[in-house]
């Protein structure tokens, strides 16, 4: 699947939660040719945002020796290792640094974007030079657990789309033959992360675009008994990838991410059975439980250059399985999804 970098901007734009504050103008999307160039921009306008007003900084426990006392003395070390002799006491102090958690994570990103031989060559330099600037903070080696420990307050939301393009960057390089760099491999073949971002996407681009409507993933509980309730614990967690309420109307809309869309093979397309059955079961449930109430559903599935729109009723509810072109302008995108949400039950 190829996607044009621009679209691909906006995707991760809403996916997390910063299209408002998000410009593609800022940071040259139309001037990069492909992905790994164009979050090296996304990197390096960020860093150079951050720099300019100031490093955000955190208080770290240290212990050191110094002429000057300050903080808690420990004489214990100072006894046993005599300094005192030599003029130096030891405290424990807490320190403010911008040697932070959340900035070695970006640091250690424009590093290594900037080893990858994707980006070009100025914007490489551009990278190291960002890193450079970042004064007092230690180089660390990434790994997939650190992006969970890193822990942001409404003092540092500045951070957070960059840390999420910067763990984009971490699992899209790979190591290049040669060892001495990384190349860029593409995220649209990711059947892990991807089919997570084009859900996340689709709830944001809802609950912002969709004026009335708020746009949540819900958790429902089964209409189900059992002789003995422990039984009821086996039972999985249903929980929809997007429900739509507006006052008496409620969509349910499943996000699928696959390069097939239809089962089947070319000679005999079928709509995925699974698929179906997934969304057939939450509408059951909240028919059951909202009765009279206006209900629909949807399956939407990315494509590129490829239409389908297929109308259903099953259990006497409106369902539309549709795709979304990502490779035709936004403007349109935005016109298909919002279109999506209109079609009513008189068109079935």
């Amino acid at each position: 699947m190829t996607i044009p970098v621009r679209n691909i901007y906006y995707l991760l734009l809403y996916a997390w939660g910063h299209f408002k504050s998000g410009g593609v103008r800022e940071v040259g999307v139309d001037k990069s040719p492909d992905l790994p160039n164009l979050l090296g921009k996304v990197l390096n306008e960020g860093s150079h945002r951050l720099l300019r007003r100031g490093l955000d900084r955190g208080y770290i426990e240290a212990t050191e020796e110094t002429r000057s006392p300050r903080g808690k003395l420990r004489l214990d070390i100072m006894t046993k290792q005599q300094t005192l002799l030599r003029g130096y006491a030891v405290c424990d102090l807490d320190d403010l640094t911008p040697d932070v958690l959340h900035n070695q994570v970006l640091k250690a990103s424009l590093v290594s974007l900037a080893n990858c031989a994707d980006v070009k060559m100025d914007l490489r330099h551009e990278l190291q030079t960002s890193a450079r600037r970042m004064a007092g903070v230690s180089s660390i080696k990434l790994s997939a657990s650190l992006f969970h420990r890193v822990q942001l307050s409404r003092n540092t939301s500045q951070y957070g789309f960059l840390i999420r393009v910067c763990e984009l960057v971490f699992h899209a390089l790979l190591p290049d033959d040669h060892g001495g760099g990384a190349k860029f491999q593409s995220i649209l073949e990711d059947e892990t992360r991807m089919p997570a971002l084009f859900e996340d996407f689709l709830r944001n681009f809802y609950r912002a675009e969709l004026p009335g409507y708020s746009a949540n993933a819900e958790i429902m509980p089964w209409l189900a008994e059992a002789a003995d309730e422990a039984d009821l614990a086996y039972l999985p967690i249903m929980k929809t990838d997007i429900t739509l309420r507006s006052g008496n109307r409620t969509i349910v809309a499943d996000a699928k991410y696959y390069k097939e869309i239809l089962a089947g093979g070319r000679y005999d397309p079928k709509v995925r059975s699974a698929h179906l059955y997934q969304l057939s079961t939450y509408l059951a449930h909240i028919q059951a439980k909202e009765p009279g109430k206006e209900l629909s559903g949807l399956l939407i599935y990315p494509s590129v250059g490829k239409s389908l729109r297929l109308r259903y009723r099953l259990l006497g509810i409106p369902v539309t399985v549709a795709t979304v072109d990502l490779n035709t302008e936004w403007k349109d995108i935005h016109h298909e999804l919002v279109g999506l949400t209109a079609e009513g039950a008189d068109e079935y």
